[in-house]
């Protein structure tokens, strides 16, 4: 009897493998499947019945999918874009939270819901708005036009305004008796016990800036100042029989 268990427990965990490994390659073979045509000609890759491994390996696709287009300059802006993105939601971020957290003044709560319903803007409604300032401004074409409209996080002040509140008020009351005043509270007790919480923003702040493809294809206009995202879109538009 027991044996028989034993035996039927290991067929259901043998069939649990199978079934996880059948699945994971059926995962594995779109990825494969695109390595595979990434090595072709334009002829092979619609040959009937495919095939997964090329007749001939042609590795100049990749020299010339490179040199098509200034990949080297759209990662270079996407990078700039980011870093500026992540510098200047993380201090507009930290300062405001802080402020919503500890400050007391008349309306503040009331203040942050206010800014909270700006979430519910969709982001599309306030697009020709920001074109207008940035053009206005002489800013089209420019990393400034880029990053300005986005130093700013909703969430990202509403992150750093519940992880400032969490802070024990007795550990700046303590500064505040060796005569530390509201900036040094901040930036030596506050701040360094929010590393956690910054690190959440940063990583977020610059996964979706490197990914933002509708406001840098509405602000820029040359080659030299496209991301990586408007790049790939163009590349792909252009060469899309290729």
């Amino acid at each position: 009897m027991t044996v028989t268990v034993l035996g039927r427990v290991r067929a259901g965990k043998s069939l649990a493998w199978v079934l996880t490994f059948a699945l994971a390659a059926s995962m594995l073979v779109p990825f494969l499947w695109m390595l595979s045509t990434s090595l072709m000609d334009e002829l092979e890759v619609f040959r009937f019945p495919p095939r997964l491994v090329p007749e001939t390996l042609r590795w100049d696709n990749y020299a010339g999918a490179f040199t098509a287009r200034p990949f080297g300059r759209y990662f270079l802006n996407s990078f700039v874009f980011a870093t500026l993105i992540v510098l200047g939601q993380l201090f507009t971020a930290a300062t405001a939270g802080y402020a919503f957290a500890k400050f007391e003044f008349k309306g503040r709560d009331k203040l942050f819901m206010l800014y909270l319903s700006t979430m519910m803007v969709p982001a599309v409604v306030v697009l020709i708005p920001r074109f207008l300032l940035i053009d206005t401004l002489g800013w089209i074409d420019t990393y400034a036009g880029l990053a300005s409209t986005e130093l700013v996080s909703v969430w990202g002040v509403f992150l750093m305004r519940q992880y400032f509140r969490t802070v024990p008020r007795e550990l700046e009351d303590a500064a505040r008796i060796d005569g530390a005043g509201p900036w040094r509270v901040f930036w030596t007790i506050s701040l360094p016990l929010a590393k956690p919480a910054m690190a959440t923003l940063g990583l977020f702040a610059f996964i979706d800036a490197w990914k933002n493809l509708l406001w840098p294809l509405v602000v820029t206009t040359s080659m030299s100042m496209r991301t990586v995202e408007v790049g790939i879109a163009s590349f792909h538009g252009t060469f899309v029989f290729n």
